[in-house]
């Protein structure tokens, strides 16, 4: 099961984050997980929302570059050594990790994590088959 990630593209200029969440706060659009990877000529924010198509379609209207992406999300016991026992049935599979961010709060006293790989249906069988449950937009309250 895959979560719909928006990755903006930004000029790395004053303000830009403050528009962008000014934005979706304004349209009443609830941020799950935020993520910035920045280099020194652009930036790109990456989003899981509660409304994802609301959220990208307000966002291109104000002129805004992105693109959506699907990630799988993970949920570990919020313990030591949790990410690394998910990390080494991800390598053992030989599947690549892009990157990883965290999503905001727990679910279930369980820390999210999301992951952006380029077989995310191979990535969701695999954690299945090791005990390893991914989470769904509904986890997350998304639409």
């Amino acid at each position: 099961m895959t979560i719909p990630q928006i990755s903006i593209f930004l000029e790395n200029k004053t303000g830009q984050l403050a528009d962008i969440t000014g934005i979706l706060s304004d349209n009443q659009v609830n941020m799950r997980a935020i993520n910035i990877a920045e280099t020194a000529d652009y930036g790109v924010l990456r989003l899981i929302v509660d409304d994802a198509a609301k959220a990208s379609s307000i966002l291109l209207e104000q002129g805004f570059i992105l693109t959506m992406t699907p990630v799988v999300g993970v949920a570990v016991t919020d313990t030591p050594g949790s990410l690394s026992k998910v990390l080494g049935v991800i390598s053992h599979a030989g599947i690549s990790v892009e990157y990883m961010y965290s999503v905001f709060g727990q679910k279930d006293g369980r820390a999210c994590l999301i992951f952006r790989v380029a077989d995310t249906d191979g990535l969701s069988e695999i954690l299945e088959k090791n005990g390893i449950g991914t989470i769904t937009g509904e986890d997350l309250g998304l639409h």
